[in-house]
């Protein structure tokens, strides 16, 4: 597997809004002063001890868990994955400046994702056939899941593409609109309902081959998810 280069790290720790992956992940953010403070997600935490920086894009917890970092720590921290996968599920989201992007211009931190193919006031049907979509796309590009398929001899490509079979990597909630917006709330609240959200944020098919059930209409009806890998809490169900 390809060495991450330096340049690369930096420019996520520089270019991705870590206000923007602590609100996707249901942190409540308030202005205090420079900062912005919320309840830190990471314990149970009553008292708003978790402040994020963002002149200096970085986050730390005056709480019980006195953590803090990048926004790769937090994505690190949030999921439990390795330095490595958080820095892939960053970089699927962010791609870099524009060639003619002018040598050492500033960064503009927008609280608006950079890709945001989820738009609000979709009807039911068509959203989750937006979901399926965005799912399956991320499946096509993930090793893990393609692997996983290959192991259950279901890797042809034209049995993914029939049965639009796609893969919940956890980074749905970058590509929508922020919850502090009215479209991103109602939006949000839309997936809770589908059953594709949970009320904290997170995705209820998170690290799942997604298997979408289409009924006679050719709509899509439900979804089906099928944990990929073991590294599961215990008492974690893999279907």
């Amino acid at each position: 597997m390809p060495r991450i280069s330096e340049s690369e790290i930096a420019r996520l720790k520089d270019e991705v809004s870590l206000i923007r992956l602590a609100e996707a992940a249901g942190v409540k953010l308030e202005t205090r002063g420079k900062d912005r403070v919320g309840c830190c997600p990471f314990h149970a935490d009553k008292t708003p001890s978790f402040v994020v920086s963002p002149e200096k894009n970085l986050w730390h917890c005056l709480g019980a868990c006195g953590e803090g970092g990048d926004v790769i720590a937090f994505v690190q921290k949030l999921e439990g994955v390795s330095f490595r996968h958080a820095v892939e599920l960053l970089r699927q989201d962010h791609a870099p400046a524009p060639a003619n992007t002018p040598a050492g211009a500033p960064v503009k931190r927008s609280t608006t994702p950079k890709l945001a193919p989820f738009a609000a006031q979709a009807e039911d049907t068509a959203l989750l056939a937006r979901v399926t979509g965005f799912y399956h796309e991320t499946l096509k590009q993930s090793p893990d899941a393609l692997a996983y398929l290959k192991s259950r001899g279901l890797d042809h490509p034209e049995l993914i593409g029939t049965f639009q079979l796609g893969y919940a990597n956890r980074t749905l909630g970058y590509r929508l609109p922020e919850k502090n917006r009215r479209a991103g709330a109602e939006l949000r609240g839309q997936l809770q309902r589908l059953g594709i959200l949970r009320t904290s944020g997170h995705e209820h098919l998170s690290g799942s081959l997604v298997v979408p059930v289409i009924d006679e209409a050719g709509q899509v009806a439900q979804m089906y998810g099928r944990k990929i890998l073991d590294r599961l809490r215990k008492g974690t169900p893999k279907a």
